[in-house]
């Protein structure tokens, strides 16, 4: 049972909305939270150096499978801890889901119950293309708001990263019977951003490799923010193909920024078919301790013109202070001057409108 995802959140800086969802920077951190939660797809950006974030859910889903006569319920708790590991596009994570499942055979009336991990796994995951890493090309517009949220060809063009890790299967796990302690899992994550309002994440994973069920899994979802930054909405649409399990489900929900650090969230979901019949639901917070320390660049690596531009030979001399001294209005604008209106006056004096 999982629902863990993306939904990403949005932040005003300047004329832009952006999601906390948080991924428009030219580094992998922002100002506030960027969860995961409350879908299963996963972001392509990581969280940022130096910074641990938590995303806990608490879910419960029934279950039903007509050729089998059965009906389980399923409470489950999950938890994915992300730290951003060397530099701004590596992240550490871990995902796991505890499921405590109460299975019922029509047919005998016999009641089974499986306790463990449905989900137990720690991965790499590296942002390897990133087209908003140019801020050159990336400014807003300030003359044009069609400009700057209007849906350009360019905003196909996602960011892409690369994902390793591993399953662990401890004991004997009734969900996973006979599958080897350690199989490998590899993903490839993308990331859209179609206007600052809309999101676009596929994931598409190969899961237990080496195990006798590999598993086939794509993840699809689209975010929205509203006008008030603090509330996202999201769909969700997921592909499972195995020889164990295949299914297809659709997942929605909202999330709520409740500060920069904190964000809760709530989804539904279910699936298109009755070998089984899945209906879920889950509840989820994420928090993150940020302790993300911009680095500092040296003067001599510095752009011209970053810091106020280069320095004048000769501006520390005295003449040129003197020149420079003034009142400190200087560098307000406070239009002509009268004696200035005088001379605009008598030039356009046939003029019914002076220009300034």
């Amino acid at each position: 049972m999982e629902y863990n995802v993306s939904t990403k959140q949005l932040k005003k800086i300047l004329i832009f909305g952006v999601f906390s969802l948080h991924w428009l920077g030219f580094s992998q951190y922002t100002d506030v939270i960027n969860s995961n939660r409350p879908g299963l797809s996963v972001s392509a950006y990581a969280v940022g150096t130096n910074v641990l974030q938590a995303e806990l859910g608490v879910g419960y889903e029934q279950r039903d499978h007509t050729r089998l006569s059965t009906e389980s319920n399923i409470l489950g708790a999950e938890l994915s801890l992300r730290y951003g590991l060397l530099f701004e596009t590596l992240e550490i994570n871990y995902e796991g889901t505890f499921d405590d499942q109460k299975k019922t055979y029509l047919n005998s009336g016999v009641e089974v119950r499986n306790t463990d991990f449905s989900r137990n796994r720690l991965g790499l995951k590296f942002l390897v293309f990133d087209p908003y890493r140019n801020p050159e090309k990336n400014k807003p517009n300030l003359y044009s708001w069609k400009a700057n949220y209007g849906f350009k060809l360019k905003n196909l063009i996602p960011a892409v990263s690369v994902y390793a890790g591993a399953n662990f299967v401890l004991g004997d796990n009734p969900f996973y019977s006979g599958d080897p302690t350690v199989s490998p899992r590899v993903m490839i994550a993308t990331q859209s951003r179609l206007t600052p309002r809309f999101v676009l994440i596929s994931n598409v994973a190969y899961d237990r490799l080496g195990t006798d069920f590999p598993e086939w899994n794509y993840t699809v979802s689209l975010s929205h923010a509203f006008r008030n930054p603090k509330w996202s909405v999201f769909a969700e649409h997921q592909g499972i193909q195995s020889d164990r399990y295949a299914d297809v489900l659709l997942r929605g929900g909202v999330a709520h920024l409740i500060s920069e650090n904190m964000q809760a969230d709530i989804n539904l979901g279910a699936s298109f078919k009755n070998t089984p019949t899945r209906i879920f639901a889950a509840l989820g917070f994420s928090y993150r301790v940020d302790m993300h320390r911009d680095k500092l660049k040296a003067i001599e690596d510095q752009n011209a013109g970053e810091n106020g531009g280069p320095i004048n030979k000769n501006a520390m001399k005295k003449k040129n202070k003197k020149k420079k001294k003034g009142s400190g209005a200087e560098d307000v604008d406070l239009g002509p001057s009268k004696k200035q209106l005088r001379k605009l006056k008598k030039k356009n004096r046939n003029d019914s409108e002076i220009d300034f």
